[in-house]
């Protein structure tokens, strides 16, 4: 059986990140695992207090591992640890530090990075407007840059960043 590559998808705010993942996984004929972030608002009715960071990264994670085991070629990740992290110094200026040890598993064969350059859609409590979105994806490019994690910044409507991911995943 041959080892399943992870996928990291990334981004701002409706940026069209649970859109490409959940394309790429069907293109591709494999699993996607959706933000525990959004599921986590949706159940609790609030945003995130600073002491549920590290455990919506710990499951979303452990949903990973999961979805792993009966995955085929790829794992489309629908956000990892490192964006966790990346809104917990944006809302806190500061990151647990069992935050901190997921985030440094950015254990990813691929990161694909989503440009803001849909329009932005508000959605209930996730969302703040779109001088946020902007700012937060020139932090993800920051904070990739920082780390020394390549990525591909996907542009343009679905077909095209579709086209773009499989460039990256089908090379010639």
């Amino acid at each position: 059986m041959s080892q399943v590559l992870r996928i990291a998808i990334l981004g701002a705010e409706s940026s069209g990140k649970s859109t490409l993942a959940a394309a790429l996984a069907t293109h591709y004929g494999t699993l996607w695992v959706p933000e525990y972030l959004r599921e986590f608002v949706e159940t609790m009715e609030r945003v995130p207090l600073e002491s549920d960071q590290y455990e919506i990264a710990r499951i979303q994670m452990e949903r990973e591992d999961a979805a792993a085991a009966n995955a085929s070629r790829f794992l489309f990740c629908d956000t990892t640890p490192l964006m966790t992290a990346l809104y917990s110094r944006w809302y806190w200026g500061r990151v647990d530090a069992q935050l901190a040890l997921l985030e440094r598993r950015h254990d990813y064969a691929f990161t694909i990075v989503t440009a803001p350059d849909s329009p932005w859609e508000a959605d209930g409590l996730q969302r703040e407007s779109e001088a946020v979105r902007q700012r937060v994806h020139e932090q993800v490019l920051q904070m990739l840059a920082e780390h020394g994690i390549p990525y591909l910044l996907v542009t343009g409507d679905l077909p095209q960043r579709m086209l773009q991911a499989a460039r990256l995943l089908d090379p010639a």
